[in-house]
């Protein structure tokens, strides 16, 4: 098997069977295009060893210098390619002996603090005069911040998956994995119902529940120039939906809630994986000191 027919092969499986988002087949793509013209010819899959895994990395390292994330995202899908490979007996998998040594640089995920998400919702327009329903991007990003999930689940909801009280909906999250994220703040559950009667209204009980100015499906790309608009033009700071994400958990947390409840509300398929918001925000650790006033204390 050549390798370009490999790729389509392994792309089909993780689209089909594998059920992965639209994004990550994006990036796989992405990735097994770069490896491709790497080999400059399309060579058997057989041909792949360590050999070629050592000079791809040269490559991507001195001759393109990407950076270190970016090299290790690269072997991360050039691994799940080779190993799928390696399952049917189509190649010896490489990856058996050579293993990827980089620096891991650990970063904490890039949060708001309590101050921008009011910011944020404050950059955001009231409702028209004499409706009652707040625009579909102003709900979409209480609820991203509500309940962390990913800008690609938000614009699957369809209207179906909104419970009748509006406190619940059903996500479809990363793998084929369902869960449901449930809606404790009463002002956003009922702009979820307003919305709801809205679509109603219109003949729609059906569809996509969020829609953009020209009543066409709420895509990933239109939340983020949403985002950029409403809140970075205005205040200089970047903000991108998977902040907000980021923000919900860190939120949760600061608050007390269980890590175990944070996951499954995430819809990490590891704890391990949640685990990276167990850490203290600035904002906690500044108002915590300040409670504790330990040179105060010494002078009572």
């Amino acid at each position: 098997m050549r390798v370009s027919n490999a790729v389509e092969e392994f792309l089909r499986y993780c689209a089909v069977e594998r059920q992965l988002s639209p994004h990550t087949i994006e990036a796989y793509t992405a990735d097994l295009e770069e490896f491709s013209r790497f080999l400059r010819e399309d060579p058997l899959v057989c041909s792949i060893n360590e050999d070629t895994l050592a000079g791809y990395l040269v490559d991507l390292l001195e001759r393109r210098k990407l950076a270190l994330g970016t090299v290790r995202r690269r072997f991360a899908c050039l691994r799940a390619f080779t190993r799928r490979l390696a399952k049917a007996g189509r190649l010896t998998d490489p990856f058996a002996k050579w293993q990827l040594q980089l620096p891991k640089r650990k970063r904490l995920p890039r949060s708001l603090s309590r101050p921008e998400v009011s910011m944020l919702l404050a950059s955001f327009p009231l409702p028209k005069s004499g409706s009652a329903k707040a625009s579909h991007t102003f709900v979409a990003a209480r609820l991203m911040i509500a309940t962390g999930i990913r800008v690609g689940e938000l614009c699957r909801i369809s209207v179906q998956d909104v419970v009748a009280d509006g406190g619940a909906i059903r996500i479809y999250g990363k793998g084929a994995r369902e869960r449901m994220v449930y809606i404790s703040d009463l002002p956003l559950r009922a702009d979820l119902l307003a919305l709801l009667a809205w679509h109603r209204e219109n003949g729609r009980v059906a569809g996509n529940l969020f829609l953009n100015r020209r009543g066409a499906a709420l895509r990933p790309q239109s939340m983020r120039l949403v985002l950029r608009r409403q809140y970075e033009q205005k205040n200089g700071r970047r903000v991108t939906p998977h902040m907000l994400r980021h923000t919900a958990a860190t939120l949760l947390m600061e608050r007390g809630v269980d890590i175990r409840f944070v996951q499954r509300l995430l819809g990490h398929s590891s704890i391990a994986t949640t685990e990276i918001y167990t850490h203290v925000s600035d904002e906690a650790l500044r108002s915590t000191l300040e409670r504790a006033d330990v040179l105060g204390c010494l002078a009572a």
